[in-house]
């Protein structure tokens, strides 16, 4: 775990150096955890108590939390920056001042909370970050670590807050947050705040959601069936504001109706595999010989239409379903034959079907993750209630990075 005094000055260059390496709070290959530097800041200290209550002092738990948040790091192989070391009062500007002249990566500040009654059944764990620093990651990392604290230690979540007035969340010039992790008011939750076990899980909590924050799952996003004017439209608008690549499974036919759309997907850095020419499940598994000439004439259109031959390929229905039982087999193997790569999905917003409300959706796509690390998640451009969830999806996967298919990527089949 390394201190303030045990930092040289090369040591200090090479992490500012990484810094900027991750100023879009996603870790390149290049780098590893020990390139990393996590700023850790137990809150209060020396004459400055904290919050008070039963004998316990908010100040000493903050410590002890970090400590244990210290050494997991450092075990993992990350660099640790103790902000506050010992029983000492620093000011807001001292702390702000040590993690921005070290160059740290991330900025993590512990607390406890407290409500004005002395006595209070009021209880959880919530993360503050600064929301005009949303756009460097600070949001992401406080996502992440309110969700796996709670995951951890099954504290009631009490979400994130948003607030633009706190020193060290604000001046700090990298990703920081602030986590309260219980209420020192609540007399149960204290006793559970003092026992080493349960910082312990609190600790684990963090640092899960810290490794992930530099280490993401990977989400390849692929849309079937488009693409159509009004909804592929939105669809393109909102990963583009958020500067997310997805994939397009493309039909062949509206491609043809909407060629202005397909040469967009493709113009701002989407992939696109082809779908079918035309989504009749009867004429196109007949045989090996109708799949492949629909395939064919679905690929000559969306190479005209976008200048694009693409290799990547997605089977109507997946590449097993009950219209295809007797050819699926032959159609795999002519395909891969002639050097094509299909994709199903292990994962999916199930937006063709009648029950399509927005939130249904959203809980579709989060309980069919079961949190594998790589995840290829369908959804469809044509439906007009995935537009209305589409940000929210987006945004409820903190743990992944988004990422469109390609070649080189190793297919998910059923």
């Amino acid at each position: 775990m390394s201190t303030r005094d045990g930092m040289d000055v090369a040591a200090l260059d090479s992490r500012k150096m990484g810094r900027a390496l991750l100023e879009n709070a996603m870790i390149t290959k290049e780098l590893c955890r020990e390139d990393i530097l996590v700023a850790l800041d137990a809150g209060h200290g020396g004459e400055d108590e904290g919050s008070s209550r039963g004998g316990v002092l908010e100040k000493t738990v903050n410590m002890q939390i970090v400590q244990a948040v210290g050494t997991l790091l450092t075990d993992m192989g990350y660099q640790v920056l103790m902000v506050r070391e010992g029983d000492e009062e620093l000011s807001l500007d001292e702390r702000v001042q040590t993690a921005n002249e070290f160059g740290a990566h991330i900025y993590v500040s512990v607390h406890q909370n407290a409500c004005e009654e002395r006595k209070s059944d009021v209880s959880g764990v919530e993360v503050w970050y600064n929301a005009e620093k949303a756009e460097t990651g600070s949001k992401r990392l406080a996502q992440l670590i309110q969700n796996d604290c709670v995951l951890y230690t099954q504290a009631k979540d009490r979400g994130l807050v948003e607030d633009e007035s706190l020193v060290v969340i604000r001046e700090t010039k990298m990703p920081a947050c602030l986590i309260e992790t219980g209420f020192l008011s609540n007399k149960a939750e204290r006793e559970l705040l003092v026992k080493p076990e349960y910082q312990q899980r609190i600790a684990e909590g963090i640092v899960s959601g810290i490794d992930l924050y530099f280490f993401p799952k990977t989400m390849y996003l692929t849309f079937d069936d488009g693409p159509s004017k009004e909804n592929t439209d939105i669809v393109l608008d909102i990963l583009k504001e958020q500067n997310v690549k997805a994939t397009f499974f493309l039909i062949g036919e509206n491609v043809e109706k909407h060629p202005e759309v397909a040469r967009r997907i493709v113009a701002e850095g989407h992939t696109i595999g082809i779908h079918c020419y035309n989504h009749d499940y009867d004429k196109l598994y007949q045989s090996v010989d109708s799949y492949v000439a629909d395939f064919e004439k679905a690929q000559k259109v969306v190479c005209e239409v976008t200048g694009v031959e693409t290799k990547l390929f997605r089977f109507p229905g997946g590449s097993i379903n009950s219209h295809n039982k007797g050819v699926y087999k032959d159609i795999v193997e002519e395909m891969t034959n002639k050097g094509y790569i299909y994709f199903d999905w292990n994962a999916s917003l199930e937006d063709a079907t009648r029950n399509n409300e927005p939130e249904r959706l959203l809980q579709n796509a989060k309980e069919s993750t079961f949190g594998r690390r790589r995840i290829v998640m369908l959804a469809h451009d044509v439906v007009y209630n995935t537009t209305l969830c589409l940000e929210d999806l987006l945004e409820q996967f903190p743990e992944y990075r988004m990422a469109p298919l390609t070649e080189d990527v190793e297919p998910v089949h059923f």
